[in-house]
């Protein structure tokens, strides 16, 4: 298709947090590069005039890369990416030797290659301790030798960019030579303790986890949801104005994706969490904003933000479940669906069907208002100019239910990328 929008290229892409992030600015994604089939298809149901390619970084170049998003010779705008970065983490040990960090020179590489006007890559607050700054500072050198000038790189709370979730994340932004390179964006809003403390007083302050999630029904009332992840309701409360962005109610002037068609009405990402009577009585003796004894979950407080958003790890690293936050008001762990509203992600927006995966999937990803504040930095710098565009439609549902084996399969992979997972009892 012709794109008449500011064109990006996303590596590294997950679901797309990033890619929506930089819709929402006025970009077009017309490539994405994402390693696991599963995460692959859910970013193909939801961007679906982008080309995602499933595949190893190492096997994809700029010319790959053109081909699939058939721009020819057209200059590139941006190209994204988080390298992902579980080897600079806070939490646990950080490992210079992780194989993980040697995609960082992959993103290098293929900016080398495709040359585009711009490059923002994201990574962990981590990436900035100790002898990790080295790997930062030679990346940057590499960015320079290339001939691309960076400003110094920025850790951006997102909680000062209207997200519900205290989450700090490290950005670094090349303009190719010649172009100015864009500045970091300021805050428009303030920031909540936990408990709902306000850091100051000079902005608005961010959402609140009220906001984002107290519209939403309680979904133990739906029996369907204890083996799927969808039910047609209208049992929604009044939303806030977060939850009414959310929820896509009015027309934003600030937003400026291309809209999807979906049925309000239908609550997704939502499939329940068995408890036992124990973990549930537990649950309910827990105060808000303070961590459950046993299982160390965080009960969210209704006038603060939520803890970090964590993703666990992929089978190939142990398959560990991340501690999933209490919901204020309910005696379980939120949702996915209230995860994706504490990140920022729309209501038609959807994630892989079991729980496992969109939490990974929400936990991994850029919150999207972070990624689009980002985004319109980069998009002010071109010059370009909002494009209003109709309506598309979503992709095939059939790529939200995959198993590893047959998104393995959809992608033509003819070997196992990701290790068989041994499946907890709740993990569907």
């Amino acid at each position: 298709m012709e794109h008449r929008r500011p064109i990006a290229i996303d590596l590294f892409a997950g679901a797309g947090g990033l890619s929506l992030g930089f819709e929402q600015a006025g970009f077009d994604v017309v490539a994405a590069v994402e390693f696991d089939p599963v995460h692959a298809a859910v970013h193909e149901y939801n961007f679906p005039l982008c080309n995602v390619i499933c595949s190893d970084i190492n096997d994809v170049n700029g010319t790959i890369l053109r081909d699939k998003a058939e721009i020819g010779d057209r200059d590139i705008d941006v190209v994204i990416g988080g390298p992902p970065c579980q080897g600079f983490s806070m939490i646990g040990k950080r490992i210079l030797s992780d194989p993980r960090n040697d995609l960082i020179e992959q993103f290098i590489r293929i900016v080398g290659e495709l040359r585009p006007k711009y490059f923002v890559m994201e990574n962990v607050a981590g990436l900035t301790v100790g002898d990790h700054g080295k790997i930062l500072e030679n990346a940057i050198n590499a960015f320079n030798e290339m001939g691309y000038d960076t400003n110094e790189p920025r850790i951006l709370q997102a909680m000062e960019y209207g997200v519900p979730q205290s989450r700090r994340r490290l950005f670094l932004i090349g303009a190719r030579e010649g172009l100015d390179v864009p500045e970091y964006p300021q805050p428009i809003t303030t920031g909540r303790s936990f408990t709902g403390e306000l850091e100051n007083e000079k902005l608005p302050p961010c959402p609140s986890v009220e906001d984002a999630i107290g519209d939403l029904p309680d979904v133990d009332e739906f029996e369907s949801l204890v083996k799927r992840d969808w039910v047609r309701t209208k049992r929604f409360g009044e939303p806030s104005k977060y939850a009414r962005a959310m929820r896509e109610m009015e027309d934003s002037e600030e937003i400026h994706s291309r809209p999807r068609t979906y049925d309000p009405n239908v609550l997704t990402s939502s499939m329940r969490t068995k408890h036992t009577k124990a973990s549930i009585d537990r649950f309910k003796k827990t105060n808000p904003g303070e961590t459950e004894k046993v299982s160390r979950f965080k009960k969210l407080h209704p006038d603060g933000v939520s803890n970090t958003l964590r993703a666990g790890t992929a089978s190939d690293h142990g398959a560990y479940t991340a501690p999933r936050p209490i919901h204020p008001k309910y005696p379980r762990v939120i949702t996915v669906r209230e995860a994706a509203r504490l990140h920022g992600y729309p209501d038609w927006f959807r994630f892989h069907a079991t729980k496992w995966n969109g939490f990974r999937e929400v936990g991994n990803s850029v919150p999207p208002p972070l990624a689009k504040a980002v985004g319109s930095s980069i998009f002010d710098k071109l010059g370009a100019r909002h494009e209003t565009e109709e309506p598309i439609e979503l992709g095939n549902p059939e790529l939200l239910y995959f198993t590893q084996q047959e998104a393995e399969r959809y992608y033509g992979i003819k070997e196992r990328v990701i290790p068989q997972r041994t499946r907890k009892k709740d993990d569907q």
